[in-house]
């Protein structure tokens, strides 16, 4: 029996358990993947606030250490359920189950595909999801990135540096992620945009050659691309603790900025949590008051 279970080792389940850790409590942490979540995919961040230029990878590491120290305990298994039986919870993984007296939900969320023939078959094959993973097979070819946010822009400006050409392929007439790195974006003569427009078929052998956009009066262009990288957005990794908190039409969780759920001593953290900004620092915050609401909440039942 732990304290406080952590589901999630992104920034915002690492800064629950250091804060948790800090306040006493015994963590477990339990992470389907590699620690991190999707800021390791970051080349460098560089606005999160007195940590300006240093990579994702770094970051996460750094923090993995941090919590490390500090004593949390950390399991690689995949959580598939919750069960609140009040002052003990229990959580399944697809190998044991684990029993806290609170649990924080910080799973984050996983790419969102284009819902496109084969585009499952050719990940791996002129698909990816993760310009800095893929990015270096692509070096002096042509790639296209498809999306409108900071993750497609940053995928964009990465790959122009590894990339004879690169298309940056957007549904809409005007971008959302930052201004700032849109603005280096234009300045490279190796980037094209092509706004107003989706990417509708894929054209592949054994691997992708080309791509078809279409604009928004119908018109279909084909591209020949070696790559394709998808970055048009994320879906909340929520739809295995449905039955524990409430979520929004999207999957998300509903919690305000107290990280509360609807079922006492669960909370949210993170990118899975209804909110306005899902940034690296905001993911970071929502791990420091899920895990001092988490405390409290112990604090209050022991009394």
């Amino acid at each position: 029996m732990h304290d406080i279970l952590i589901i999630g080792a992104g920034p915002a389940g690492m800064t629950a358990a250091i804060y948790a850790r800090r306040a006493g409590k015994t963590v477990l942490v339990l992470e389907a993947g590699s620690f991190g979540g999707q800021i390791i995919n970051t080349p460098e961040i560089e606005n999160y606030p007195a940590a300006a230029h240093i990579s994702g990878y770094d970051f996460a590491t750094r923090l993995y250490d941090q919590a490390v120290e500090l004593g949390a305990e950390f399991v690689f298994e995949k959580a598939v359920g919750v069960t609140d039986s009040g002052s003990e919870k229990t959580v399944v993984t697809t190998k044991n189950s684990y029993t806290a007296r609170a649990v924080i939900i910080a799973t984050g969320s996983e790419n969102r595909k284009l819902g496109l023939p084969e585009e499952d078959k050719l990940v791996g094959r002129g698909i990816s999801y993760c310009a800095t993973c893929d990015g270096a097979f692509y070096r002096g070819k042509t790639a296209a990135v498809v999306g409108g946010g900071n993750t497609a822009l940053e995928d964009a400006l990465y790959l122009s540096d590894l990339a004879e050409k690169v298309y940056l392929i957007h549904r809409r007439e005007s971008f959302r992620g930052e201004a700032a790195t849109l603005a280096k974006l234009r300045e490279k003569p190796n980037v094209t945009f092509i706004l107003g427009s989706n990417v509708t078929k894929l054209n592949a052998g054994k691997k992708l050659n080309s791509i078809e956009v279409t604009d928004s009066s119908g018109a279909v262009t084909e591209l020949a691309v070696d790559g394709l990288f998808v970055a048009v957005g994320r879906t909340p990794e929520n739809q295995n603790f449905a039955a524990v908190m409430e979520l929004d039409a999207a999957g998300y969780a509903v919690a305000g900025e107290d990280c509360k759920t609807a079922s006492a001593g669960i909370f949210v953290a993170g990118d899975n949590r209804t909110k306005a900004v899902r940034q690296l620092v905001t993911a970071a915050a929502d791990g420091a008051v899920a895990a001092t609401a988490a405390v409290h909440y112990l604090e209050a039942v022991s009394q």
